[in-house]
C-alpha cells in the first residue's frame, strides 16, 4: 500500500490531480495468504501478480503497482510496464548486529530468500538460516521473541515504512541486491493506450534501464525462485552490470561483470554465459535449463 501510494501521488503531481481522481484498489495476492513456506515451495514469484493480473485482464482496475524484484521475469504479452518509478536504496539491511563480522559465532539467520541464505552462508559459514515469511512487521515480531539472531530487510521497503532507524545497510559492492530490488514498476494493459500515456508520465528511464537489464540477467541465467543469485546494473550511456550466482549452501560462489552501451542488448546475456561456463554442477543446477 505504501507503494501504490506513493505511485498515486506520482501520478497526481504529473497531471495535476487531486488524490481522491485515484483511487486505491487493495488486492490481498497469494503471497500474502500463505506464510509459513517459503515461496519457491508453493508457486514463486507469481504468487505477487496473479490476482492483480486477473484483475487488469477483468478491467476492475486500470493498473497494478509491484515490487519489481517480485515480478516474473516472463509475463504476458496482454501485460506491459507502463512506469518505472525512481528506484529506491538497492541495499539490504541486516537487523540484529551492526555488521555480519559481528554477527555471534553459530548465529541463527531469519530469511526465505535463497540469495540471502547464500550469500550469509558464504561469508559466515557457521551460521543456520531460519526460514523467515511475512511483511517488515511480522519478521521484526519473529526476530524480538527469538525465532532468530538476525535476519535481512530490503533497505527501500523499511525507507517507505518510515522504519529509518532500523539496523544497518550493507554495501553492495559486497553484498549484492537482489534483481530490480528498490524498484516500484506499474504494468497495465498491453492495448490500454490511454492508460499507458498517463503512466509514461511518470516513468523514469534510467531506473527503467538497469531494472530491465537486470530482469535480462536473471532471464538468461535461467533464474527462478530457487535461484541464489544477486546483481546490479549501474551507469549511464555506458552500463557495468555485475553478479554473482552461488550454490544453495553459499560455499560456492561465481562472480562476474560486463560493461556494455545502452544500444548495446546483449550486454546481459553475455555475463549469464560467462557465468555459467565457469559454474560447478552444484550451482547449474540451480538455474533452470542450465545444467
Amino acid at each position: 500500500m505504501a507503494q501504490a501510494e506513493e505511485a498515486r501521488r506520482r501520478l497526481c503531481d504529473a497531471h495535476g490531480w487531486q488524490e481522491r481522481d485515484v483511487e486505491l484498489v487493495p488486492v490481498l495476492a497469494s503471497g500474502d495468504k500463505v506464510q509459513d513456506r517459503p515461496l519457491a515451495e508453493i508457486g514463486g514469484k507469481a504468487l505477487w501478480t496473479k490476482e492483480l493480473d486477473a484483475w487488469l485482464a477483468e478491467g476492475l482496475i486500470d493498473a497494478a503497482v509491484h515490487s519489481m524484484k517480485d515480478v516474473e521475469t516472463i509475463r504476458p504479452a496482454s501485460l506491459a510496464v507502463g512506469a518505472v518509478l525512481p528506484r529506491a536504496d538497492v541495499r539490504d539491511v541486516l537487523i540484529g548486529a551492526s555488521t555480519i563480522a559481528d554477527l555471534p559465532p553459530g548465529a541463527r539467520i531469519g530469511t526465505s530468500s535463497p540469495r540471502r541464505a547464500a550469500q550469509m552462508l558464504h561469508l559466515r559459514p557457521d551460521c543456520s538460516i531460519v526460514s523467515f515469511r511475512g511483511n517488515v512487521a511480522t519478521r521484526l515480531e519473529k526476530l524480538a521473541r527469538g525465532d532468530a539472531d538476525a535476519t535481512l530487510l530490503a533497505a527501500a521497503g523499511l525507507v517507505r515504512l518510515g522504519e529509518t532507524k532500523l539496523g544497518s545497510a550493507l554495501d553492495a559492492a559486497d553484498w549484492l541486491p537482489a534483481p530490480a530490488q528498490g524498484a516500484i514498476g506499474i504494468e497495465c494493459n498491453t492495448d490500454d493506450e490511454e492508460v499507458i500515456a498517463l503512466l509514461s508520465a511518470i516513468d523514469h528511464a534510467p531506473s527503467r534501464q538497469h531494472v530491465f537489464h537486470e530482469r535480462a540477467l536473471l532471464e538468461a541465467l535461467g533464474g527462478n525462485c530457487h535461484s541464489p543469485v544477486g546483481m546490479l546494473s549501474q551507469g549511464a550511456g555506458e552500463f557495468t552490470l555485475r553478479a554473482a550466482i552461488f550454490s544453495a549452501d553459499g560455499a560456492e560462489r561465481i562472480e562476474g561483470e560486463v560493461t556494455f552501451s545502452a544500444e548495446d542488448r546483449s550486454g546481459p546475456a553475455r555475463l549469464a554465459e560467462d557465468l555459467l561456463s565457469r559454474s560447478p554442477p552444484q550451482i547449474r543446477q540451480l538455474f533452470a535449463g542450465k545444467r
